[in-house]
């Protein structure tokens, strides 16, 4: 929470004062004893009250004070909102290693499933395109909010050979700068004034292994951070050997099997995701890198997303609700010291 009026605050100075005036005149009326010489009548015009029934109204005036003295400095809540303004490019790997089945299925089937359910997550909120990449890279769905052709654009990944990482990502920056003017394509001269904030765009990497095909990762990475799009990355699979099987559509009609290694070696595949590289386009971007062990991780990784690139955040003035709550407190606190304070008519007396 924060205050537009912060030296509004002040004002919980007077709470002190009040205290120390209610305390001041309880010790005046002690000293000001009136004797009685009878008792039935004391009991009869006095207001019999407890201690307590003495405190509770000074203790909800001075919580309805502060209250009131909170409320003048306009309190204010930040809360992120999903903006339709924003692009979100999913670049994912598809070279061969994407048949590993370390994740079961296999990756690539793993991995079009948590990406199905993470653009159903973002419906009525950013613009969600496409981009594959292998041996080059290529945009499969513009930037656009239809969830059904982004889901039914997934189901027919199939995979080929090379991991051209830059490319994912300078395809993902002319993709978004197709859709956002601020964004300028790739190879244009840019300017970007020093402390100027991120654009409305990122950029998901989701890879399997490293770079062996075009630009460098972190050229790529740099063009980026250049038009203030950041840059997340997932380094997904595990590091032990596994077989590889796609099914004869994923794998280009080639079979259900697949023997060489997707990224240039042969036999069983281990996972040679390239971290430095990964952590390094993230951090010269603005982004974050995450490691997705499992289909379960990657899930998790790609839920925390949208916490991390959040563009809009509403500001919600509270200074309303804070008046009205100090105000019933003060409302109570009257009426219970007049209700406790008022005098009690004696009972009458019974006839014989």
């Amino acid at each position: 929470m924060s205050f537009s009026w912060p030296w509004a605050l002040s004002a919980l100075l007077v709470l002190p004062l009040v205290l120390t005036a209610w305390w001041l005149a309880r010790r005046r009326r002690k000293r000001a004893a009136v004797r009685v010489t009878s008792i039935a009548l004391l009991r009869a015009a006095a207001p019999g009250r407890s201690r307590w029934r003495r405190r509770i109204p000074a203790a909800l005036l001075a919580a309805g004070l502060a209250v009131l003295a909170v409320g003048a400095a306009r309190p204010q809540v930040t809360t992120p909102v999903a903006t339709s303004s924003a692009t979100i490019m999913l670049a994912l790997d598809v070279s061969g290693s994407m048949c590993a089945t370390d994740v079961q299925p296999n990756r690539i089937t793993a991995a079009e499933q948590a990406a199905s359910v993470f653009i159903k997550s973002q419906s009525g909120g950013p613009r969600i395109g496409l981009v594959i990449f292998s041996s080059t890279a290529v945009v499969l769905v513009p930037p656009t909010t239809d969830a059904q052709q982004l889901t039914t654009a997934l189901g027919g990944l199939t995979t080929g050979g090379g991991t051209a990482i830059g490319e994912g990502i300078l395809t993902s920056l002319d993709a978004i700068a197709q859709v956002d003017p601020a964004v300028a394509p790739t190879g244009a001269t840019v300017k970007r004034a020093a402390g100027a904030g991120y654009a409305d765009d990122v950029i998901v990497v989701l890879t399997d292994g490293s770079n062996n095909r075009g630009v460098a990762p972190a050229t790529a990475a740099q063009e980026a951070a250049d038009r203030g799009v950041r840059v997340f990355t997932i380094g997904y699979g595990t590091d032990n050997p596994t077989a590889l099987s796609c099914g004869s559509a994923q794998f280009g009609g080639f079979g259900s099997g697949f023997g060489s290694g997707a990224n240039g070696g042969g036999g069983d595949n281990p996972f040679d995701a390239d971290y430095a590289a990964l952590q390094q386009i993230s951090k010269l971007s603005g982004g974050t890198f995450y490691r997705a062990a499992t289909a379960g991780q990657l899930s998790s990784a790609l839920a925390k997303l949208p916490d991390a690139f959040t563009i809009v955040r509403e500001h919600t003035d509270l200074a309303a609700g804070f008046a009205l709550v100090g105000g019933l407190l003060i409302a109570l606190a009257v009426w219970l010291s007049l209700w406790w304070s008022r005098v009690r008519q004696p009972a009458p007396a019974r006839r014989p």
